[in-house]
């Protein structure tokens, strides 16, 4: 549904110059026969719409490891390693006990180094979009992570950037 080419033709034409970006495609197609068609063109990967965004960056996340012939999930910010697989988060080696909320928000942060991120999108990643109770959870949640990630002697900051969002820095990015 794209203008110009259609989805399979550009998967066609980049493995054509073999080129081995990874492709994850997002459609609103989701028959089988056109899913195994973009695969056999050369898709890595499929995502039908609507989709958890959540589930768009582990997908991305999990091409990227591929390409790159990591084994480990681990991302790390600052002092900060966060298991995509584990689900777990540590500041030099020490064990970090995290609410799952707050797993979420970090994992969803560290994603996303030195951008912005507006409270609405955290709300949108961790709660239902029915979910009517939106005041201030996400300042309180950042709140507990910040006092957690102290706690321990992590510099990596959690900044708030009023009327903005937030954005996760370490101390060598911090101005």
């Amino acid at each position: 549904m794209l203008p110009g080419l259609d989805g399979l033709s550009i998967v066609r034409q980049v493995r054509r110059r073999k080129d081995m970006t990874p492709i994850l495609i997002l459609t609103a197609r989701d028959q089988p026969a056109q899913v195994v068609e973009l695969l056999n063109a050369g898709a890595d990967d499929y995502l039908a719409k609507p989709f958890d965004l959540g589930e768009l960056l582990a997908r991305a996340m999990a091409l990227i490891r591929r390409g790159n012939g990591a084994s480990q999930p681990v991302l790390t910010v600052g002092r900060i390693s966060l298991n995509t697989v584990e689900q777990s988060v540590r500041c030099a080696g020490e064990l970090i006990d995290l609410s799952p909320t707050e797993y979420r928000l970090l994992e969803y942060l560290i994603f996303r180094p030195r951008a912005i991120v507006s409270a609405r999108e955290l709300l949108e990643h961790l709660y239902d979009y029915n979910w009517q109770h939106h005041s201030n959870v996400i300042e309180a949640h950042v709140s507990n992570l910040r006092k957690k990630l102290r706690a321990v002697g992590e510099e990596t900051s959690i900044v708030t950037l009023r009327g903005r969002g937030y954005r996760l820095e370490a101390p060598e990015q911090q101005l």
